[in-house]
């Protein structure tokens, strides 16, 4: 479980969210929205504690931070480093084998399974520069899968990929649903966000909504006078701007 008290997420001492207050259930999915600017990946990167909060607090237990799965924008990635494929995925084992673990047989059926489930098979000893988009953000999610995350951070993930990833990285996504990981994406698509996520988070200067998606997308679009109400830690309570209970 995620707990934000207060968070206000920027860099050094420049704010670039309004405050935030709520929890990330576990087995949540939700989607973060917002206009470019509005702090959706530096919201994510200090989910992550990859950057420290300008205010307030992320609460999360140390254990759960140590099993915390991050896939960064495919842009902050470079694809020119000499790496297999392969290698890329079996990345995702460090926790469970160790910087210096060997890399036994067991591992190596993992990376071939799955490279499997995202349709990559046989592309284990190919070069990632050689990898169209939507080929290298597959093998990112077949490394998610080897990791096993209960809590997953998925920031713009299904930017310039093509529709067949798209449909498959959905699938996967669904299935850690099912499974009741914690799941939370940076999108820009509404209509994805609207049909596969339940939960959805807006970041705006004018202040914050954090909810059902149906709830909080007819909030975006200005056909609603008040943020919408939550059934978690604060039932019965209409929720502020700025604040969240998910």
């Amino acid at each position: 479980m995620i707990t934000l008290r207060h968070l206000t997420a920027g860099y050094g001492r420049q704010p670039v969210t309004l405050p935030l207050n709520g929890v990330f259930r576990p087995g949540s999915l939700t989607a973060v929205i917002g206009a470019n600017g509005s702090g959706k990946s530096t919201l994510l990167k200090t989910l992550a504690g990859l950057q420290p909060p300008v205010s307030g607090a992320v609460q999360l237990a140390r254990s759960e931070r140590r099993q915390l799965a991050f896939l960064p924008q495919q842009a902050d990635l470079d694809r020119q480093f000499p790496l297999l494929v392969e290698d890329v995925v079996a990345m995702g084992l460090l926790r469970h084998r160790g910087v210096f673990g060997r890399f036994t047989r067991h591992h190596r059926q993992q990376v071939v399974q799955a490279l499997g489930q995202v349709g990559m098979a046989g592309f284990a000893r190919e070069p990632i520069g050689r990898l169209s988009g939507g080929q290298f953000q597959r093998v990112l999610f077949a490394r998610l899968l080897v990791q096993q995350a209960p809590l997953i951070l998925l920031d713009e993930p299904f930017t310039g990929i093509d529709a067949a990833t798209v449909r498959l990285l959905l699938d996967l996504i669904a299935g850690w649903h099912t499974q009741q990981r914690t799941v939370i994406a940076v999108l820009h698509d509404i209509e994805m966000v609207s049909a596969c996520f339940p939960q959805t988070l807006l970041l705006h200067p004018q202040g914050n909504a954090w909810g059902n998606t149906a709830q909080v997308l007819v909030q975006q679009h200005g056909r609603a006078a008040e943020p919408p109400v939550e059934n978690g830690p604060v039932a019965g309570k209409r929720l502020s701007w700025g604040e969240a209970a998910l």
